[in-house]
């Protein structure tokens, strides 16, 4: 992965053999892009960086051969009329039950196939990265009736996405304690080896919810894996206590949707250096104990007040828990710059590099020497953006991995016109 390879503070110069006269790996110039501070530039991508940015035109043609462009020559990309973004990630899915919202809650119903779980996995993974999402966490529940089944998918996915988007999995058990978790700690373990990129699941619903976390908190120290926990927050003191236990573990500690945390509780969790995950999208879901599991625009800003700012995910998408559910990172970034009282500026932030923190990657800048994982959106100012940019063109590891273009057409004005004055209509 690229957190393996890659500062957590700031980009490096170009590694590895010249395969062309600019750097390593194929060229990319996307000409004529205006970024978020208003310029309009030109970004040559070298490889899987981006290696010079300046102003349009500045840097040479660049231009591909009859036969289209290669490893040496490149391509060049006409951004005019475009935003210039990194890309955003998402923290926070559910692709083990995406596009389930036809299957009534509580129905009994044959089990799925492997291939049609995998089929559903990928599909939601490449509506997420569609949306410009490059790097993607899903939390797959395990154990109980559903085994590894739905975990073997989403990893049999990961490595069908593999140079498409970087694709991550939580392992979620049910229950963990007591005679009753045994199989959950078995396949926690199994899960693991399997490849599981993180440990989570709800100790909220677990008869000995701290024994819940100290199992998961060594499983994450075996495998030297991030935690990743749901929770509501809702009990300040039961909070505290989650929070002093899992703070040896941080920063690679993530809780969401805190959806019920009371005032003091952002507080806390910046003191613990654990991160959070909130779910803008779901405002109408039923989370734990039955309260909401969408925004709290409180928790947004008691974060802001402790000097740091949640990262935000689509959570459920076309689901029981959540029938209308996108994986567009741009409408959470509405959403918590309209209903969570954030700036346009940090409402991005949100769904990008606070999100891509949670996923243990380092930041994007479109600048010289940062990752080449970008977002160009039709728009000339991110709030216009946030507010309707449809067409996208995706950038990941230095390649266009997507592209959407939404076409807008009005019937003829004169069919339009109203009926004049005196005239049947």
């Amino acid at each position: 992965m690229a957190a393996d390879s890659t500062p957590a503070d700031g980009p490096h110069p170009d590694r590895g053999p010249a395969a062309n006269p600019l750097g390593h790996g194929p060229v990319l110039l996307l000409a004529g892009a205006r970024l978020a501070d208003g310029r309009v530039a030109d970004v040559r991508i070298s490889g899987d960086r981006i290696q010079a940015v300046g102003a349009a035109g500045s840097l040479g043609p660049l231009t591909a051969p009859p036969g289209g462009p290669t490893a040496t020559t490149g391509a060049r990309i006409d951004l005019t009329g475009y935003l210039l973004l990194p890309a955003p990630a998402e923290p926070h899915a559910h692709y083990d039950v995406a596009f389930t919202t036809a299957v009534p809650k509580g129905a009994t119903t044959a089990p799925e196939t492997a291939a049609a779980l995998i089929t559903r996995a990928t599909e939601a993974a490449l509506t997420s990265l569609g949306y410009g999402a490059t790097a993607q966490r899903t939390h797959v529940r395990i154990g109980d009736t559903y085994g590894l089944r739905r975990l073997e998918a989403v990893l049999t996915a990961r490595q069908t996405l593999r140079g498409l988007a970087e694709l991550q999995a939580v392992a979620m058990p049910g229950l963990l304690t007591g005679l009753a978790g045994a199989d959950g700690r078995a396949q926690l373990r199994e899960a693991l080896r399997l490849g599981a990129n993180a440990v989570g699941g709800c100790p909220d619903l677990d008869p000995d919810p701290a024994g819940y976390v100290q199992v998961l908190l060594e499983a994450a120290r075996e495998a030297d894996c991030p935690v990743d926990l749901h929770t509501d927050g809702a009990d300040p003191a039961a909070l505290a206590r989650l929070a002093a236990a899992l703070a040896p573990l941080r920063p690679r500690v993530t809780l969401g949707p805190c959806s019920a945390m009371g005032p003091d509780g952002p507080g806390l969790l910046a003191a613990a250096g654990i991160r959070v995950v909130c779910l803008p999208q779901n405002g109408c879901c039923t989370g734990i104990g039955g309260r909401p599991a969408g925004l709290n625009p409180a928790l947004v800003a008691g974060l802001a007040n402790a000097r740091t700012l949640p990262a935000a995910g689509s959570g459920s998408l076309r689901d029981p828990a959540n029938p209308a559910g996108r994986a567009d990172p741009l409408e959470a970034a509405y959403l918590l710059s309209a209903g969570g009282g954030m700036s346009v500026e940090s409402a991005y932030d949100a769904v990008a590099n606070q999100a891509r923190a949670v996923l243990g990657l380092p930041p994007v800048r479109v600048e010289a020497g940062f990752p080449a994982e970008l977002l160009a959106v039709r728009g000339d100012s991110l709030a216009g953006a946030l507010a309707g940019g449809h067409s996208r063109l995706v950038v990941h590891s230095g390649r266009i991995v997507s592209r959407t273009s939404a076409v807008r057409e009005f019937a003829d004005a004169v069919t339009l016109a109203l009926p004049r004055q005196g005239t049947p209509g």
